[in-house]
Formats: structure tokens, sequence, C-alpha cells
């Protein structure tokens, strides 16, 4: 029994001496030995998928982005700005050495934004803030073709502009998907230009929705989200986890001119809608009565003798409008807009904006406690005065 524990024991011995020195002095002697079932080796192979072929990685939202990346342009704008005129050009002396060749310095402002394309014909919608003022627009495409564009038509009160490229080549276009759909928690990546660094995307999710009473628009019903939006991004797209566009990137909450993680985006129902007009007609039109409302607080409330703070203050009526011709008077409060309850002041506007001009519609009023039902011929909402 001694005897066959020393044979054993020598044996092992020499093996182990064996495969030290074969795995020191010729280790590929070793790589070409067949694998066992469950070994390292075998683990390495379904790592290691085939040159081309698709891997599934948990978590990674690279399909998405790859469909909408191609979709989303760059927009560098410049415009022509008048600098201030010399103290002395009033002087004759100086008028008289100088001419007039400092009365008036001008320069080129230039301006970045991105931009989504959403036509085969070389449509791409954007922000209006990004070409406000423009007098030269070049869109750029990832790929690195470059157009002149031209803007097709704009609505500076909910920020959207619809430019036009020529459509001589197969133009990526992205996926409209379902704002309306959208809940908070979803995942959403924003794809744009920040800061002119290239192409970008980031990832966050949808924060809140409805977002309103911000300042930043006239119509506001914004998505927020926390994926990183930053100067440059205005114009891009926010996509879903299947690359489908569901908002235009606009704005930011931000104290240092970066992202904090509090971004808005318009809607791509709104935004379609929108866009559908302009290319149609060239403008958006939208129902008028030509009211000035305020938010009633409780303190108002309780003056007017109401049950609540829903609804809309009559502050003021513009003389000749269809709400003077219906007999609107101030001090009227607002609670229905045809068969739509008021909650407050922006929800009545987007009401009556969403209000066909030359229709009739009935608008349900409290009047000294009493409730009062008028009907009005909506009228055309004017466009706002530049500023």
């Amino acid at each position: 029994m001694r005897r066959l524990w020393l044979v054993f024991a020598q044996t092992v011995t020499v093996c182990v001496a064996v495969l030290f020195v074969v795995k020191t002095l010729k280790p590929e002697w070793l790589t070409q030995l067949p694998s066992a079932g469950g070994g390292v080796a075998e683990v390495a192979t379904v790592l290691q998928a085939p040159a081309g072929s698709e891997v599934h990685r948990p978590g990674s939202y690279a399909e998405a982005a790859k469909k909408a990346v191609p979709a989303v342009v760059h927009i560098f704008t410049s415009q022509e700005v008048k600098g201030p005129r010399h103290p002395f050009i009033n002087d004759p002396i100086f008028r008289h050495f100088f001419g007039d060749r400092f009365g008036e310095l001008t320069q080129r402002r230039s301006g970045l934004g991105s931009g989504v394309v959403v036509s085969p014909e070389g449509y791409i919608l954007t922000n209006f803030h990004v070409i406000d003022g423009a007098d030269e627009i070049e869109v750029a495409h990832n790929d690195g073709r470059k157009y002149k564009a031209r803007v097709v038509g704009s609505d500076p009160e909910s920020d959207l502009a619809v430019l036009r490229i020529p459509a001589d080549h197969k133009l990526p276009v992205i996926a409209f998907g379902s704002s309306d759909t959208l809940r908070v928690g979803d995942v959403v990546l924003a794809i744009g230009n920040p800061f002119g660094v290239g192409q970008t995307v980031t990832s966050g999710i949808v924060s809140a929705l409805g977002r309103s009473h911000l300042g930043i628009n006239t119509f506001e019903n914004f998505i927020q989200t926390d994926a990183a939006i930053n100067p440059g991004n205005s114009g891009g797209a926010l996509v879903d986890a299947n690359g489908h566009l569901v908002g235009i990137n606009t704005a930011i909450y931000s104290q240092s001119g970066g992202s904090m993680g509090i971004g808005f985006a318009i809607p791509v129902s709104l935004a379609k809608n929108v866009m559908e007009q302009i290319v149609k007609t060239g403008g958006v039109t939208r129902g008028w009565v030509g009211v000035e409302v305020q938010e009633i607080t409780p303190e108002l409330a309780e003056s007017f003798k109401l049950a609540g703070t829903q609804g809309a203050l009559i502050a003021g009526v513009m003389r000749g409008s269809p709400a003077d011709k219906a007999g609107i008077r101030p001090g009227d409060v607002l609670i229905g807009v045809a068969g739509k309850q008021v909650k407050d002041a922006q929800v009545m506007l987007d009401l009556i904006a969403a209000l066909e001009p030359g229709k009739t519609a009935r608008f349900d009023l409290r009047r000294d406690g009493r409730a009062l039902p008028v009907d009005i011929t909506i009228g055309k909402r004017p466009r706002p005065p530049k500023e």
C-alpha cells in the first residue's frame, strides 16, 4: 500500500513539473488542446460574436440611436447686426476727415442649433429661436453634407419653425412616435449638437409631462426630461427607446448655462400639427376671442364668491373683438369652452386656440354668482408683434 502511494505521488509531481515547463516555454501547445465543456475557452467563444452580427446588449439603446441620429442635423445661422454709431460722427471736423465710414458699424453674428429631418422632400423641424433673424442658414448632416436652407414658415408662439433643403439625395428621415402615450419614467434620448462639439446622444427619463406656466412660450405643454440638453441642442430630437421622435428639445433650466438635469421638449403631437399647417399655408391659424385673463387666487375666489380657484377671470375685453360683440364683460369668470372645462388661464388659452376661426362655440361663464352660457363666433388670432 505504501509503495502504491509513493508511485502515485511521484507521478503527480512529474505531471505538474511537465505542465509547468510546457506552460512556461511553449504555451501555444495548450491552446491547441480540445476544450472541456464549461471551461474558460467555451466562455470566451460565447462572448466573441462573429464579425458583422448583431449582439443583444441589455441596457443598450444603440439601435434607437442608430435609427434617429442620421436624421438629426446641425444648423448654423448668421445675421448682419448693426453696431453703435461713433460718438464723434456728428462733429463737422471728424466728418470732414473720415466721412461716414464710422457712422454705423456692422458685423455678422453667428448662431448654432439642431434640427430634425421629417420628410424626404427636405422639410426640417427646429426651434424658432434657432433661426430668428438669420439671413443665412446652413444645414449640415452628420456625414458631412451641407445645404443652404430656406425658412418655409415659423410660429413664434410655440417656438417652432420649418426649414427646407434640396432633396437631391436620399435624405434620412426620422419616424414619428406618440408623445400622448409617454409616461413619467420612460427612457428618452436627446440628440443634437451641444456647444458645437458634434453629434451627441444623451439619455435620461421623462421627468414630468404637461409642464406649463414657465414663461418660455405662449403655448406651453412641455415634456420635462433629465437627459442632458445644452446650448446647441435646441431644435434637436427627443426620441423614445425605439428611436421614434417624441419631442423637439427647446429649453433648459440652468443657473450656469449648462445642463442641470431639467430640460424641456415640445411634444411631437404639437410640433407635427404646427409643421403641417406651416407646410400647407405658410403659417399657423389659431382661434381668438380678444380677452385678457388672470389666474383665480383663493382671495379672488372668495371675493367673487366662487367655490374654488378653477376657471379664468376675465380682466379685460378688447373693443370690437368677438368677446365684446358677444357681451362678455370684465369680471366674468370663464369656466368652460366648447364643452371642455377651463382649469386655469393657460388651459383656456389652449382651448380657444384650438377652435376654428369663423365657427361658433359655446362659452360657459359665471356672472354675479349665476351661470351664463354665451355663443361666440371665433376670430383669427393675430400674429404677435416682432420684438
